[in-house]
């Protein structure tokens, strides 16, 4: 299984802004980005979306920024991924009903997509790859369920450390 670097970026930017100290409780965008040099632009849409779902906040103004909506505690990572990834589609014939994981459903909800004749497996229909396949994800998510943001962060002063090494450097 492969996470895009929209969810890769979505779970740092949120590590990111667990880590803070409390007396520095707001980012920037431009401090994240710097941080783990990557895009801004691509940063504001993640952060966007993050906004929507309740993750994080914004704070407008001369002195706004960016902080967790919730505490670290109450992130469940396989929900972020949910969350971010558009699709779970680990081999080509997903994609001919492939699936969108929503929830913790045992079975998946089939999302029709139209296929060109030439990628159309012939065996699809009596397949059994694809239920291994389908297990291995839910076995993937059932343990990002089990972890949180704050697990992920309990060494947090030496990511900070890091990060705002990295920040300062650009």
């Amino acid at each position: 299984m492969r996470l895009t670097n929209y969810s890769d970026y979505a779970l740092r930017t949120l590590m990111y802004l667990a880590v803070i100290p409390e007396r520095e409780t707001l980012a920037t965008i431009t401090d994240i980005a710097n941080s783990y040099q990557i895009s801004r632009s691509h940063l504001t849409k993640i952060i966007h979306q993050l906004a929507q779902i309740g993750y994080i906040e914004s704070i407008r103004g001369k002195n706004g920024g960016i902080r967790l909506a919730k505490p670290a505690e109450d992130i469940i990572l396989g929900e972020v991924i949910r969350q971010t990834e558009p699709d779970f589609q680990l081999v080509p014939c997903f994609a001919q009903v492939t699936t969108k994981l929503t929830g913790n459903s045992a079975e998946p909800q089939p999302v029709k997509i139209p296929k060109k004749p030439a990628e159309i497996c012939e065996i699809t229909p009596v397949c059994k790859l694809k239920s291994v396949f389908y297990q291995a994800t839910q076995a993937f998510l059932q343990v990002m369920d089990s972890y949180t943001l704050a697990d992920i962060v309990a060494n947090e002063e030496e990511l900070w450390q890091i990060l705002k090494f990295q920040k300062s450097s650009h």
